[in-house]
């Protein structure tokens, strides 16, 4: 397959868009630890690439919508300790889910919703209730 280093991302690229673009890129790298890999746009910024790990995001100037996501993180439980001592929204405190998943969510500097998380145990979907895809049995 062929790679393209300006877009890193194999499976998904999820663009989140800012009012303050500028500063939060500042804040997504100080608070959630994402690494910066392009910028362009001038000034102001139009436009970034982070990383967090292998996760791939883009951040854009503000559209209309609302954004959320999932990042799969190592360790879940370092990151929250992170976040919520650089005074960060916690919006749903560090558990584990009825399907497995260890996570917290937390609420970016403009209202986005963002779920950290790593996998806990191994479970079926239709141990908590899902159905699971007559596609997905063949």
């Amino acid at each position: 397959m062929l790679k393209n280093r300006s877009v890193p991302a194999d499976i998904i690229l999820p663009h989140v868009t800012y009012h303050d673009l500028a500063a939060a890129i500042d804040w997504l790298k100080r608070v959630f630890g994402f690494i910066e890999h392009y910028r362009y746009g001038g000034d102001p910024v139009q436009g970034a690439q982070l990383h967090l790990g292998d996760a791939w995001i883009m951040v854009n100037r503000s559209r209309p919508g609302r954004s959320s996501l999932t990042i799969f993180v190592e360790d879940v439980d370092a990151h929250f300790e992170k976040t919520k001592s650089e005074g960060a929204n916690i919006v749903e405190n560090l558990h584990e889910t009825e399907y497995g998943e260890r996570q917290y969510g937390v609420e970016d500097i403009e209202g986005h919703h963002w779920l950290f998380s790593r996998h806990a145990r191994d479970v079926s979907p239709e141990e908590w209730g899902a159905t699971i895809s007559p596609d997905t049995r063949r």
